[in-house]
């Protein structure tokens, strides 16, 4: 068989590709590889070759510079069946398999002759196993570099040490497997990506549907194009009706609730565009959000708070069970006004806030409206370096710019306070946190990217208390005390919460479920084109 046939892109079938791989995986480099011990001339190559390679010396030297990968030897062996399946079957993670060139590693393989030869092909061997566990365990992209507005500690691992515990490994298969994600968010997105696949291999979920309005009673050739398209999707069980029965309002409204979309029954514009999306832009999403939990691969904390940014949610989170969930706002969509994503520790909340206005507000927004009425903003002090609060009559706001603005600007605390009644702290650069709002109306509304960045919660006060149930008999009798007050009072949390402000335009529930929601802010389509310059594309498994 012509050596291109085992190459990763080559349209073999994938039962053929298993058999010609395992012939290869059978022999060892060029049938003849050995294990050595001793000082050889095999050895003295790869302490040569390790020597221009610092981050594989170490695991190199501890065996005496023997090869890891390449001989007859069973350990040599097992690794390399395990560790050339792994690579070959990259795409499953959303990896492209292009990036760790099997068939070109194989074809090293059999034209290894010389002790040199042999040599190389070992560390070659080791640097894609790297690279493979570095993609799979922590992600392919750098996502600072793709979208600056996410701002990840990627929890990347030391490359000698991945090494190591593969070479002491008992179980080569078992550790190239465990070195994914072990979330159950993780494993529920690779049943939802192998799903898609197939469902785009088998037709994807048919033509769209016209355009119109659709709702309880209506008919035509628009409603069976509706009912057989949620009918695939699997939102609706088969059936042969041509009308919008009470079987398709359920229908719908599953749909509805899976989006995100108002749930009211009715297919108008909204619903309908959703609806029409096809699967392989649904597919495109899971793989990023595969992506995005890579790079979230750590301990998130038995609890923790999770904020996902595009489904304008936020919810406490214990022993990975949601206990609370409350609607969010968010920023807007101007570049200026984003939320950015990042982790830090909530350490205390403040009950009956002041607000500091940030210096982009005063300068951009409350400057102009004094310089036209000096009694604009009257429900917000304006204060001098000191914080000493400065009579406005006395003061010429034309003189002044963006750049020699000398005061600051702070509202104390009231029900009509921009932090309403309580602001919950985890210290960053961006001087973001949950905070209540005077502002209920936008809690009803479908997309809520309303903010200046930071994140506005619909229920403050549960979240306190829930917050505080872990250290206070009666939280919520607690917390009114205080708030009854009208006095600014800062409660430290005992045990500090992590925070985790996420960004996922799909995600799993804990029955399996699947979930969508809109690219708010554009960043996951910048992340899929990134992906795609890296290799990954939309496979379709065979049937």
């Amino acid at each position: 068989m012509p050596a291109t046939s085992l190459h990763p892109q080559h349209p073999i079938l994938p039962r053929l590709r298993r058999i010609c791989l395992g012939a290869v995986l059978g022999l060892g480099v060029a049938g003849a590889l050995q294990a050595e011990p001793r000082i050889t001339p095999f050895t003295q190559a790869v302490a040569e070759a390790v020597a221009r390679a610092p981050g594989l010396a170490p695991v190199y030297r501890d065996r005496g510079f023997a090869g890891i990968w390449t001989g007859t030897d069973a350990a040599a062996v097992s690794r390399r069946n395990a560790l050339l399946a792994t690579l070959d079957a990259a795409p499953r993670h959303g990896l492209p398999a292009a990036r760790y060139d099997v068939g070109g590693l194989i074809e090293r393989m059999r034209g290894a002759r010389t002790p040199e030869d042999r040599a190389a092909v070992d560390l070659a061997l080791s640097r894609a196993f790297l690279r493979y566990a570095r993609d799979v365990q922590t992600g392919l992209l750098e996502p600072g570099k793709v979208v600056p507005l996410i701002v990840r500690e990627v929890p990347r691992r030391d490359p000698a040490e991945l090494l190591a515990g593969l070479v002491a490994a008992e179980a080569p298969e078992a550790y190239l497997r465990a070195l994914a994600p072990q979330t159950p968010e993780y494993a529920r997105l690779l049943r939802a990506k192998l799903r898609l696949e197939r469902a785009i291999a088998s037709g994807g979920w048919g033509l769209p549907v016209p355009q119109g309005k659709y709702e309880m009673g209506a008919a035509g050739a628009g409603v069976t194009a509706l009912r057989d398209r949620l009918v695939t999707m699997g939102h609706m069980a088969p059936s042969v009706t041509p009308r919008f029965d009470a079987d398709m309002l359920e229908a719908v409204r599953a749909f509805q609730s899976a989006q995100g979309l108002t749930v009211d029954g009715v297919v108008g514009p909204g619903t309908l565009a959703e609806l029409n999306r096809p699967a392989e832009d649904r597919l495109q999403s899971v793989i990023v959000a595969m992506e995005r939990e890579r790079w979230t691969n750590m301990d998130r904390g038995a609890r923790h708070v999770l904020v996902n940014l595009t489904d304008f949610s936020a919810a406490i989170v214990d022993e990975d069970r949601v206990t609370f969930r409350t609607r969010s706002v968010i920023g807007a969509e101007a570049s200026d006004r984003q939320t950015p994503e990042f982790s830090d520790v909530m350490e205390h909340m403040v009950i009956n806030p002041s607000w500091y206005v940030p210096r982009s507000i005063v300068v951009n927004e409350y400057l102009p409206q004094l310089q036209r009425n000096r009694n604009a903003a009257s429900q917000i002090l304006i204060t001098d370096r000191s914080g000493r609060e400065i009579d406005r009559n006395a003061v010429d706001f034309s003189q002044y710019g963006k750049s020699n603005f000398p005061f600051s600007m702070r509202q104390p605390p009231s029900n009509s306070n921009a932090l309403g009644l309580v602001k919950f702290m985890f210290p960053n650069r961006w001087n973001i946190y949950l905070h209540d709002t005077p502002a209920k109306s936008l809690f009803g509304r479908e997309k809520r990217a309303f903010s200046h960045g930071c994140v506005r919660l619909n229920d403050p006060f549960d979240f306190a208390y829930a917050l505080l149930a872990l250290q206070e008999d009666d939280p919520k009798g607690f917390f009114q005390s205080k708030l009854s007050t009208g006095r600014e009072a800062r409660v430290n949390l005992e045990a500090p919460v992590p925070v985790h402000l996420i960004y996922r335009t799909a995600f799993t529930d804990a029955e399996g479920a699947l979930h969508f929601r809109r690219d708010v802010y554009g960043r996951d389509a910048k992340i899929w084109e990134a992906l795609a310059a890296e290799g990954v594309a939309i496979s379709r498994p065979a049937s």
